[in-house]
C-alpha cells in the first residue's frame, strides 16, 4: 500500500469528454466569461475604493464579495481552460489538494459574507436610527475578517482529513477540477468520515446561514411594508433586490449540489451545476449589483465623465 500510495503523484482531470471542435468553442466561451468576471468584479472594487460615496458598510462587504469571486474564478476556471486545450495534461498531487482547499475556503467565506450582508441590510432597514451606531467600521472589519478566518478554518478541517488518505489508483478525477467528493472517490481507504464531514459542513454553511438570511428578509419585508413613502419603499427594495438575487443564485445551486435529493446521474448533474456555480455566479454578481443599484451606476457614470473631461 505504501509503494502504491507514493507512486500517485498526479491526477488526471477528466473534465468534459467532448469533440475537439466543441472543446475549442467552449474554450473561447469560457475564456470570455473568465475575462468578464475579472473585469466586472475589478470595476466594482475600483468604484468602491475610488468613490467616497460608496465608503459605507454595505459596499465594504460587497468589495470583499468581489474579492472572493475573483479568487474563486482564478482557482477553478484556469484548470477548465487548460483541460479543454490539453485533456491529457495532469495536475500534481499538491496542486490538486491546494485547489480543493482553496475552493472550499472561498465557497465557505462567500456563504458567511452573504449572511453578514443580509444582517447589514436588516439593521439598515429595521433599525435605521441605530444603524450608524451598530454597524461601525470596527464591527464591519471584525465581521469581514471573521468570515475569512472561519471560511479557511472550515476548509482546513476537510484538508486535514483528506491528506492522510492513501491514493493508489485510479488517478482520474471525474470533474473539471479537484472537487472534494470526486477526489475522495479515488482514495484506497474508507472515506465514510470524510463524506459525513462534507455533508455536515455543507449543512452548517448552507442550510443554517440560508435560514438566517430568510428570517432576516422576512423582518426586512415587514419593515418595508410599513414604510409610508412610496419613494422610501422603492429605495429599500432596490438595495435588497440585488443581494436577494445573489443569495438565490449562490445558495440555490449549492444546496442542490450538496444537500438536495439525487436523481438520475447525480455525478454529471453536480458537475454541470458546479460549473455554473464557479463560472457564471462570479460573473453575474457584479452585473446584478451594477444594473439594479442606482448608487453603483451613479459612481460608474461619474467615473466615466471624469475620464472624458480629463
Amino acid at each position: 500500500m505504501g509503494e502504491n500510495q507514493t507512486s500517485v503523484t498526479e491526477f488526471l482531470i477528466l473534465g468534459f469528454p467532448l469533440g475537439p471542435k466543441i472543446q475549442m468553442l467552449l474554450f473561447g466561451l469560457f475564456s470570455l466569461l473568465y475575462v468578464l468576471t475579472l473585469l466586472g468584479n475589478g470595476v466594482i472594487l475600483g468604484l468602491i475604493s475610488l468613490d467616497s460615496r460608496l465608503h459605507t458598510s454595505m459596499y465594504f462587504f460587497l468589495s470583499h464579495l468581489a474579492i472572493v469571486d475573483i479568487a474563486c474564478a482564478c482557482n477553478t476556471v484556469p484548470q477548465v481552460l487548460v483541460n479543454l486545450l490539453d485533456p491529457a495534461k495532469p495536475i500534481s498531487f499538491a496542486g490538486c489538494m491546494m485547489q480543493t482547499f482553496l475552493f472550499l475556503s472561498f465557497a465557505r467565506t462567500e456563504c458567511l459574507l452573504l449572511v453578514v450582508m443580509s444582517y447589514d441590510r436588516y439593521v439598515a432597514i429595521c433599525h435605521p436610527l441605530r444603524y450608524s451606531a451598530i454597524m461601525t467600521w470596527r464591527v464591519c472589519i471584525i465581521l469581514a475578517v471573521t468570515s475569512w478566518i472561519l471560511g479557511v478554518l472550515l476548509a482546513l478541517v476537510h484538508l486535514v482529513l483528506l491528506l492522510p488518505l492513501p491514493f493508489c489508483g485510479p488517478q482520474k478525477v471525474n470533474h473539471f477540477f479537484c472537487e472534494i467528493i470526486a477526489v475522495l472517490k479515488l482514495a484506497c481507504a474508507d472515506t465514510h468520515i470524510n463524506e459525513v464531514m462534507v455533508l455536515a459542513g455543507a449543512v452548517s454553511v448552507l442550510v443554517g446561514p440560508f435560514s438566517s438570511i430568510v428570517i432576516s428578509y422576512i423582518h426586512i419585508l415587514c419593515a418595508i411594508l410599513k414604510i409610508q413613502s412610496g419613494q422610501g419603499r422603492q429605495k429599500a427594495f432596490s438595495t435588497c433586490s440585488s443581494h436577494l438575487c445573489v443569495v438565490g443564485l449562490f445558495y440555490g445551486t449549492a444546496i442542490v449540489m450538496y444537500v438536495g435529493p439525487q436523481y438520475g446521474n447525480p455525478e454529471e448533474q453536480k458537475k454541470y451545476l458546479l460549473l455554473f456555480h464557479s463560472l457564471f455566479n462570479p460573473m453575474l454578481n457584479p452585473l446584478l449589483y451594477s444594473l439594479r443599484n442606482k448608487e453603483v451606476k451613479g459612481a460608474l457614470m461619474r467615473m466615466l465623465q471624469k475620464e472624458r473631461t480629463s
